[in-house]
């Protein structure tokens, strides 16, 4: 089992590694003194993703709160337990699916409990999780007074236009006021942004070269500095997808 602790204060990082290895067989450990760390090394690492979580709120530079809808953008499924020194957040907890809310100083009889129903729970989702269809997530969007809510596997790619952002989906396209940039944070690792101008979704490449890649239904460059990257991380995605079959829709790509 892997656990993620989030704090800024280190004592209290020592504290909750010292209660979980008493609690919990075989875990490992990652401890973070800040959210801009933690963030940094989730955007390196895309492959690391946490079990568990215990996250501070009241933090330097960027909170827990914020840090958290952050992860939840980019396609974290973690345990989420949120501990600090403050109750008033515990209402905004629920806005991201925080599995439970401690409120220091925690008595190491309750932060046993709560370790023990959250490993409970990771259980029951891993047995559940070949039945869970993770593409219905959707994204809402506010279009000429219309609220819209898209679905993500249908988002073929975006790009900016006239200082809106365009929804190339399967079914239309959607216009709305928006940054690209918080749109990449929140559909998450399977999209990437081959230029400044586009936001592509792996799912739909059907082939590439250095300059140019080819989507079901369009085409978008590819900046010089970024095809390194969007190689790799196109390379990275079909290897956690691929099941043995050809990748893309109608692609050229095999799995790896």
């Amino acid at each position: 089992m892997n656990i993620a602790i989030c704090d800024d204060d280190q004592k209290i990082c020592g504290f909750l590694e010292e209660k979980i290895r008493a609690v919990c067989q075989n875990v490992f450990i990652r401890s973070f003194c800040d959210a801009d760390t933690l963030w940094s090394v989730a955007k390196r690492e895309a492959e690391w993703v946490p079990d568990i979580l215990l996250l501070d709120i009241q933090m330097r530079q960027m909170d827990g709160m914020e840090l958290a809808h952050r992860l939840r953008g980019i396609g974290w499924k973690t345990i989420l337990i949120f501990i600090t020194a403050y109750a008033d957040y515990v209402f905004d907890a629920f806005d991201v699916g925080a599995f439970h809310y401690l409120v220091k100083p925690v008595s190491d009889e309750k932060l046993t409990e709560v370790l023990q129903k959250a490993a409970t729970q990771l259980t029951q989702d891993k047995q559940t999780s070949d039945n869970t269809n993770t593409d219905e997530r959707r994204i809402a969007v506010k279009s000429g007074g219309v609220h819209t809510a898209v679905k993500i596997s249908d988002i073929i790619y975006a790009e900016v236009f006239n200082r809106k952002i365009v929804l190339h989906t399967t079914e239309e396209c959607i216009e709305y006021y928006g940054k690209l940039k918080s749109l990449e944070d929140e559909l998450g690792g399977d999209f990437y942004r081959p230029h400044r101008s586009y936001l592509v979704n792996f799912k739909y490449v059907t082939k590439y070269d250095s300059s140019v890649i080819y989507l079901q239904g369009g085409q978008v460059m590819i900046a010089k500095q970024n095809y390194a990257g969007f190689v790799k991380s196109y390379m990275a995605y079909m290897k956690r997808t691929c099941n043995g079959q050809s990748g893309g829709v109608g692609g050229t790509a095999s799995c790896i």
